[in-house]
């Protein structure tokens, strides 16, 4: 049974997402509050996911996000937001959450996220993957460049950070020391002009390094 708890203060949804939840066989919704005050108590008292809006009275999903993950770091945030501004995402991405959905979302999509076994990709939802990427074709000349000065292992690394994998992982996949990965980590995003994985994915997408679908 995973026990999920909503952070949404757009009380309506919070409902419709509350009753959603706790109709399904195998999901429990432990709460629907519209603060991150008040999720702080009940994520203590045992939650698996938290769907997080960003724009909350008081601190935001990201700060939430941040405080969720310091007391409990194994917990999944997924954040649910209309806004798919690249700096907010990448923000969220940075501070631990697990995925993006879009308030416009379909109710299976955001069930199917739920379900998501922890510790997989990064979960980003259609539309706000689409709002990152921008108009098709849009990359710029600086991007088309970023292949050559790729070495063939940062390629491999960039292709693994695409599937939403951490430094660690990526070292276990290649079997290589969790300080060599994190440097090529380091050297694809510097190459990117990119402050986050999040944001390295997008930009090797729109230079065509990344599968953009």
């Amino acid at each position: 049974m995973t026990k999920v708890l909503v952070v949404e203060d757009q009380r309506a949804l919070a409902d419709a997402l509350e009753l959603a939840i706790a109709a399904q066989p195998d999901l429990e919704c432990v709460g629907a509050v519209g603060t991150v005050d008040a999720a702080l108590p009940l994520a203590a008292a045992g939650a698996d996911t938290v769907l997080m809006d960003v724009h909350l009275p008081g601190s935001d999903g990201i700060e939430g996000t941040v405080a969720l993950k310091a007391a409990h770091p194994d917990i999944r945030v997924l954040i649910l937001t209309g806004d798919t501004d690249p700096a907010v995402l990448a923000a969220a991405t940075a501070a631990g959450a697990a995925g993006f959905l879009s308030k416009s979302s379909a109710l299976s999509d955001i069930l199917a996220a739920v379900r998501a076994p922890a510790g997989g990709p990064l979960l980003v939802e259609s539309a706000a993957l689409a709002a990152l990427l921008g108009p098709a074709g849009g990359g710029n000349g600086a991007e088309a460049a970023v292949p050559a000065r790729l070495t063939a292992r940062e390629r491999e690394v960039l292709r693994l950070l695409g599937e939403g994998m951490s430094p660690r992982t990526i070292a276990e996949r290649l079997v290589i020391s969790p300080h060599t990965a994190r440097g090529h980590v380091k050297n694809v995003l510097m190459k990117l002009g990119a402050h986050s994985q999040l944001e390295a994915v997008v930009a090797a997408t729109r230079a065509g390094l990344l599968p953009g679908d």
